[in-house]
């Protein structure tokens, strides 16, 4: 009942935009790789963008790969990494990351490719749209870090402001190495011409803050990503921090924020990080489940599906809670059409 595939590894996941209104399935979009890769972390240096449908996020019918590796010697034929969907004027545009054999996969930047239908798409001639801008931003090169962070972006409107802020994991240009990560925010009018922000909120403990999310709720922003804190391993030790690796949070009262954390305990996080990158979806307005994909097994081994949904809710305090016990079938007690009995 999961999206567990026999021949692949699937992993970090997005949905394009849906019509509540009417009849029509989810479109869920992921990183995917081979199963039979010698080292499961081998995966990142060739993953491709798998595509599959869904009446209720539970039950998935299997469609042609959405996007691969560009030509030879452009900016993203080594591997297709993160990203988010949004519909303009009945076209979509699919914002991802491209890592470059000519680079060893160490620069991330991010592209767009368009389509009518979300089966066909179309790279835009001017990628890539963004990278990693040094006022702000760690660049390759600085001797932090082994990569240039500038990647998952995900794209999201403000009729408010009427605009569109694009939010994607980087690094900021100082501090301590281990704890520089950051959510990096640029933002447009048209999809194609953006201009690069300041971080949304301040450095914390955090080597990356990975695969954002941000949503409207309860009349505030929360802003999703996954990490690992920095605790007593590093020796910039946090006093106090315990040790997890999963989903937490940041909120806002503004979508460009500035944000804070969350006080209190991560979204779903175990010592272990068995679910990592999760997202809220919106089934009809105004009401969200939550899914996640499963790194572990039961015995350890690494896994690599999507999960089932599971319940959220928006507590009195604004912290949000997850049944974090529907995620995986045998567990499950009933879902119809998103509505998880």
């Amino acid at each position: 009942m999961t999206l567990l595939l026999p021949d692949r590894y699937v992993w970090d996941f997005w949905f394009a935009p849906r019509d509540h209104s009417a009849a029509e399935p989810w479109h869920a979009f992921f990183l995917q790789a081979p199963r039979d890769l010698p080292d499961p972390n081998m995966r990142h240096g060739m993953a491709t963008v798998g595509h599959a449908v869904s009446p209720d996020l539970v039950h998935w019918q299997l469609l042609p790969d959405a996007l691969t590796p560009g030509a030879p010697g452009t900016w993203d034929d080594q591997a297709i990494w993160t990203g988010s969907i949004v519909e303009r004027a009945g076209l979509y545009y699919f914002f991802y990351t491209g890592l470059s054999r000519g680079e060893s996969g160490h620069v991330q930047r991010i592209g767009i490719a368009t389509s009518p239908d979300l089966v066909h798409w179309t790279r835009h001639p001017g990628n890539p749209l963004l990278e990693a801008d040094p006022r702000w931003y760690e660049k390759l090169g600085s001797d932090c870090w082994h990569e240039e962070a500038c990647r998952d972006p995900f794209v999201f409107y403000a009729p408010h402001d009427d605009l569109y802020y694009m939010f994607y994991c980087a690094r900021a240009n100082s501090g301590p190495c281990g704890r520089r990560g950051v959510v990096g925010c640029a933002r447009s009018r048209n999809l194609l011409d953006w201009e690069p922000l300041p971080p949304v909120a301040e450095p914390a403990l955090f080597r990356h803050l990975e695969v954002p999310q941000v949503v409207a709720l309860a009349g505030r922003y929360y802003l999703l990503f996954c990490t690992a804190p920095v605790v007593e391993a590093q020796p910039e030790r946090a006093a106090g921090v315990p040790s997890w690796t999963g989903t937490h949070y940041l909120v806002a009262d503004r979508p460009a924020g500035p944000y804070t954390l969350a006080a209190g305990e991560p979204l779903l996080a175990d010592a272990a990080g068995t679910y990592y990158a999760g997202k809220l979806i919106e089934c009809t307005p105004g009401e969200y489940v939550f899914m996640a994909w499963r790194q572990w097994d039961e015995r350890g081994r690494f896994l690599g599906g999507l999960s089932n949904p599971a319940p959220v809710k928006v507590l009195d305090d604004g912290r949000l809670q997850i049944d974090a016990g529907r995620l995986w079938p045998r567990r499950i007690a009933g879902v119809n059409d998103c509505r998880i009995e």
